[in-house]
Formats: structure tokens, C-alpha cells, sequence
């Protein structure tokens, strides 16, 4: 699979760093490069590329004003490259693959094509399913009509294991042994029966990543496993807490109550 890229940036020395740090991921094709929004814009519009890399803070247009700017026609993956923390919450507000600062650490930089590859191959699956089906339904409407129903292959697009860097160490976590997950500021503590570890990650992101029909928030900084429920304990002012199997409780906040509809038959 060929990614074709652009690389937006006002500063010269950023876009030639980052071509360097992608020269090392053979599928990823740089095609052009602009050095500001308005320039950005109009090539995307033109070239019409799988992937952005776009800086936030640039002069007249912003990365935030060339998202918007390419609303009209479909729009590429973008992601945002920029010193500035404070900008996380709106890029991935606006559905960005991946938030990552400068100076790019290599190994952020792969997981972030990780996930374009995953989002490109769900696109162009849906895409080429989309287009046999409209030849069918042109030139043989018949056999359209004996199609067999679709099979579920929702959760095969969310992760199986996460890769988290912490204390200076690699660990893969298979998802399932997750037991919850609380928020703290930009960072997610990520609990299991045996361990706690901390990923760089904003709850949104991770939330994206994970399949929701076992994974559910149920306080505003919490997200729990379903299938790591073994008890449902009323509380006061109809918040309630889930006792999960290793034994550790997680309160349910009114605003999720709905949550615990699925375990009431």
C-alpha cells in the first residue's frame, strides 16, 4: 500500500526533518510539500493525497483553517505536527489520526502510520465493496437480490493489543485483560488484574481504538471493561459501583447510568 503525503509547514527545517524521519517507512510517498495553508489548500484539493502531516501554527491560514478548508471534497487523513500542547483537544475534535509534537520521536511517528494504515485499508475495503455492489446492481440486479446478508466484521477493526512505553520499557497489553481505564490530564492509566501502566494518550483517541461494545465509559474519566464485571452495587443519588474480577470497584456516574442497563435481563 502506497501513502501519498503531503507535508505542510511554514518552517523549512521541520518539513525537511520530517521527510528524513519518513524516508525509513518505504510505503509512505512524499508528493509535495507547502509552507502555508493557503498553499496547502489548494494542493490538496489538487492532488487529492491519503495523508497530511499538518502544522497548527502557521501565518494567515492555521492547520485548523486548512482542515476546514478541504470540507468540500473528501477529505484526506490528516495529522497534526506542532510544539504546542494546548492544541491537542481541538485535533482530535477534528477526527486528526494522531496529535504529535516536535521534535517527532520515532517511535510515536510509527505507531501514528500504524494507525493510517488501519484507517486506509478499512476506507478503500469499504470502498471497492461499495463499487462491485453498484456494477451488480446496474448488471445483474437479480443476483443482487440473492446476496447473502453481510457478516459482522465490525470488531475486527479494533485492537487486539496496545503497545504502551512506560518507565522506559515496551509492554504489550492484550486488550482483553484490561480491566478499566482512568483519565489524568493528557495521560491514561491503564489497569489489568496485575499491573498499572501509563499511556500518552488523550481518552478520545484511545476510545477510537477500542470496540465499544465491550469498552465503555462510565464516568467522564473512566472507561471499563464489560467483560471484567462480575457485580453491580447500588449507590446514592442513583450512581452505582461495578465490581470487576480482580476485585477493584469503579463508580458509575448518573450522566452513564444507561451503562448499566446491559447487565439487567
Amino acid at each position: 500500500m502506497t501513502i501519498r503525503t503531503i507535508l505542510v509547514d511554514d518552517e523549512n527545517l521541520a518539513i525537511q526533518g520530517l521527510k528524513l524521519r519518513l524516508e525509513k517507512f518505504p510505503e509512505v510517498e512524499v508528493i509535495d510539500t507547502c509552507s502555508n495553508g493557503r498553499e496547502a489548500i489548494r494542493k490538496i484539493k489538487t492532488e487529492k493525497p491519503d495523508l497530511v502531516f499538518l502544522d497548527i501554527q502557521m501565518p494567515g491560514f492555521d492547520g485548523f483553517s486548512v482542515v476546514t478548508g478541504v470540507m468540500e471534497i473528501e477529505p484526506p487523513l490528516f495529522v497534526f505536527v506542532t510544539a504546542y500542547q494546548e492544541h491537542a483537544i481541538r485535533a482530535f475534535e477534528a477526527n486528526a489520526v494522531n496529535y504529535l509534537m516536535k521534535p517527532v520521536e520515532e517511535d510515536k511517528l510509527a505507531d501514528t502510520l500504524a494507525r493510517v494504515r488501519t484507517r486506509l485499508a478499512e476506507k478503500r475495503s469499504a470502498e471497492e465493496a461499495e463499487k462491485l455492489k453498484n456494477v451488480l446492481a446496474e448488471v445483474a440486479p437479480d443476483a443482487m437480490e440473492q446476496l447473502p446478508d453481510e457478516p459482522d466484521t465490525s470488531a475486527d477493526r479494533y485492537e487486539k493489543l496496545i503497545n504502551i512505553k512506560d518507565r522506559g520499557q515496551i509492554f504489550r497489553i492484550d486488550v482483553d485483560s484490561i480491566e478499566h481505564i482512568e483519565a489524568a490530564g493528557d495521560y491514561m492509566c491503564i489497569r489489568t488484574a496485575d499491573n498499572s501502566l501509563i499511556l500518552r494518550e488523550t481518552m478520545k483517541d484511545l476510545e477510537r481504538r477500542l470496540d465499544p461494545r465491550i469498552f465503555q465509559r462510565v464516568h467522564r474519566s473512566t472507561i471499563v471493561n464489560l467483560n471484567q464485571v462480575r457485580q453491580v452495587k447500588p449507590h446514592t443519588n442513583g450512581e452505582c459501583f461495578l465490581v470487576l474480577d480482580s476485585g477493584a470497584q469503579v463508580k458509575v456516574s448518573r450522566s452513564y447510568r444507561d451503562v448499566i442497563a446491559r447487565f439487567v435481563h
